[in-house]
């Protein structure tokens, strides 16, 4: 898989915040093309690739999510700086001194979220957590006038983190903004790719793109309601707990160590027979699988598992630090073992093996 890291960087590198995922869908649309016989979108942008015919059953169903945290302008205050909205699950102390990028019908516009500096500050005001409605975007416009005519700025426009991709510790650990899920998109477009190679010979997969999974997972439920599966295999950023300040009690996947399960969040329980399936390919593969449950939490997975009658559904991450914020950590290992777990499931997903996992004694 010589181009994955490329891919990762540039599905990355993308601005796609939730409800703004063009970018994304087009890099994801270049690449599901040629490896499908069909691709369309639903309704509300998800993007949604078959492989294998219209009709034959199962319908194994990937999702990965293409939008990311982000802000959407609220308004220009009289002086040219930038009031927001923020779009997802941002702590207030992530969004501080940080580069930004607003998507205007002009084109990019860069800026910064400001800080009153150290030197004026009261003792007691240092302490003092900044909160979003107290900040504001510097686009370096000369009043309100100035950045709505020359610099194209208005009211709805899509802001996204200024961050690019890195590669660090000699290239096993890749740094980048927007994991949370391009991670995801980039094992599902490979698991694609391998399967266009050697298709199912049981299954019709569908791959699908999703959009707004980050303001409740609403790309995932219009393109499962228009799918139907019968199997749901959620393609995620897991979440890492092995940085200093988290505990085994809040995460316990850890970058290095393979794909993780989530066997629970806020949004859904796994089918436990579909969970021990994935184990037992993996150890049939040599693959080692980590588990994480959280009390937090929600992914596409839940809204697969919802669609129509239900359907069993399980959620297969690649372990990521720092989510939710300008920066994330991933381990090519743990993405090329992600790929090769989700090929090789997704092979063995026949009627019976399906039939199985949809039996409730």
């Amino acid at each position: 898989m010589p181009d994955v890291e490329q891919l990762l960087a540039e599905l990355s590198n993308a601005a796609g915040p939730s409800g703004f995922e063009g970018p994304v869908r087009a890099v994801v649309r270049r690449e599901l093309e040629p490896l499908a016989d069909a691709l369309e979108t639903d309704g509300l942008g998800s993007l949604m690739a078959r492989l294998g015919p219209e009709e034959r059953r199962p319908r194994v169903m990937l999702t990965a999510h293409m939008d990311e945290l982000g802000l959407m302008v609220r308004r220009i205050t009289p002086e040219g700086y930038v009031k927001f909205q923020t779009l997802g699950g941002w702590l207030d102390q992530a969004l501080i001194n940080q580069r930004w990028i607003i998507q205007t019908h002009l084109g990019p516009v860069p800026g910064i979220t400001g800080i009153k500096t150290v030197h004026v500050m009261e003792p007691e005001a240092r302490q003092k957590l900044f909160t979003r409605g107290d900040m504001f975007i510097d686009i370096g416009a000369r009043d309100k006038d100035d950045a709505e005519q020359r610099l194209g700025v208005r009211p709805g426009d899509p802001v996204s983190p200024d961050s690019t991709f890195a590669r660090l510790a000699g290239g096993e650990l890749y740094l980048g903004k927007a994991w949370d899920d391009r991670v995801g998109l980039g094992v599902m477009i490979e698991v694609m790719r391998a399967l266009h190679e050697q298709p199912p010979a049981a299954a019709t997969t569908f791959a699908v793109a999703t959009v707004q999974e980050e303001v409740g997972l609403r790309g995932a439920e219009t393109s499962a309601y228009a799918i139907g599966p019968d199997i749901g295999i959620n393609l995620e950023s897991g979440v890492a707990g092995d940085y200093p300040g988290i505990t085994p009690d809040e995460a316990q996947e850890r970058l290095g160590g393979g794909p993780s399960l989530f066997l629970h969040d806020s949004s859904m329980l796994p089918n436990l027979r579909l969970r021990d399936f994935v184990v037992e390919v993996a150890g049939s593969l040599g693959i080692p699988v980590q588990f994480n449950v959280l009390t937090g939490y929600g992914q596409d997975g839940a809204a697969m598992q919802r669609s129509r009658g239900g359907a069993p559904a399980i959620n297969i991450a690649v372990p990521t630090r720092y989510l939710h914020s300008h920066n994330g950590l991933i381990a090519r290992s743990d993405v090329d073992a992600a790929i090769r777990l989700v090929t090789e499931v997704v092979r063995r997903l026949d009627s019976d093996a399906v039939a199985a996992l949809r039996r409730f004694d």
